[in-house]
């Protein structure tokens, strides 16, 4: 079993930490609002620190799960972070959604303090996290992802090493434009069943078991018919990764034109007071257009 920090406690990371705890992991954890802390500590039994620096002392393992590009950064570097109190040997595992190239950026400053440094961001939304089921996209060192993926499997149901530093960045680029087209479709076609006045459980019951199924169908489309948006994965959420994917396709000269058209349509939730609505309020931007 390893000493290990969890970084961030936020719906995916509080029950993560929360696995590694019972699967024998000692696990110390911080998050910026401390209360949130004390009460996994309580709940779990593990460690809290106030500091991301006090919390990885003597850690083996680093697991962050925070918002952003910044937010990574912040608990990283500083007098306060976590790479000037990591030993040297020791593994930085993020989860965050994040930019390739700050993943590169801190791959390239953990390296030079004798760190590893492996970008694992995750799908499966707080129900995977819950349920111990995430599905993880790495790049790094394979080393360093050999080491620790027995770690990450104590919540997630696969776990692989797609290539070297920001290319679990990229894959979960690639998730994210595949979920902005798939919500969208099935938005249009609960849609179209309401106006074509068509029962759209009867609907969704037949066509879920030919080609058009996929997780979003199976997993959303009942809170979809009752206007249930309030629960998942934040609208917020969804923009701040569909930006980066539109960044990075800008770099590459990949053409997404389907995300950045799905992009504008999230913006126009954002902008009836759906930011934190889940992702497949979608369908009630259509409503509220007709």
């Amino acid at each position: 079993m390893a000493k290990i920090a969890f970084l961030g406690l936020g719906v995916m990371g509080y029950p993560m930490a929360g696995h590694l705890q019972k699967a024998g992991h000692q696990v110390t954890v911080y998050n910026r609002t401390t209360a949130k802390a004390e009460a996994w500590s309580e709940q779990y039994g593990g460690g809290w620190a106030v500091t991301p620096r006090e919390a990885v002392q003597g850690a083996d393992f680093v697991m962050s799960c925070v918002g952003n590009d910044d937010d990574l950064r912040a608990v990283c570097q500083g007098n306060d972070g976590a790479f000037v109190g990591m030993q040297k040997g020791s593994v930085f595992v993020d989860h965050t959604t994040v930019s390739a190239k700050v993943t590169r950026e801190l791959y390239a400053a953990a390296e030079g303090l004798g760190i590893s440094f492996v970008d694992a961001p995750i799908s499966g939304g707080q129900a995977g996290a819950e349920n111990a089921v995430l599905s993880v996209m790495c790049g790094g060192n394979e080393d360093a992802f050999e080491r620790a993926a027995p770690v990450i499997d104590a919540y997630s149901r696969i776990c692989r090493r797609i290539g070297s530093s920001g290319a679990g960045q990229m894959t979960k680029m690639c998730n994210q434009i595949a979920i902005a087209g798939l919500v969208q479709g099935l938005s249009e076609a609960l849609h179209f069943a309401e106006k074509a006045e068509l029962d759209g459980r009867a609907v969704v019951e037949v066509i879920s078991q030919g080609a058009a199924g996929s997780w979003q169908m199976a997993n959303r489309f009942e809170t979809m018919i009752d206007d249930n948006f309030d629960h998942g994965f934040a609208v917020d959420w969804m923009r701040k990764d569909l930006g980066i994917c539109l960044d990075a396709a800008d770099e590459t000269g990949a053409s997404l034109p389907v995300t950045a058209i799905v992009d504008q349509f999230y913006k126009d939730v954002q902008n009836k007071g759906g930011g934190r609505w889940d992702t497949s309020s979608l369908l009630k931007r259509l409503r509220m257009l007709s």
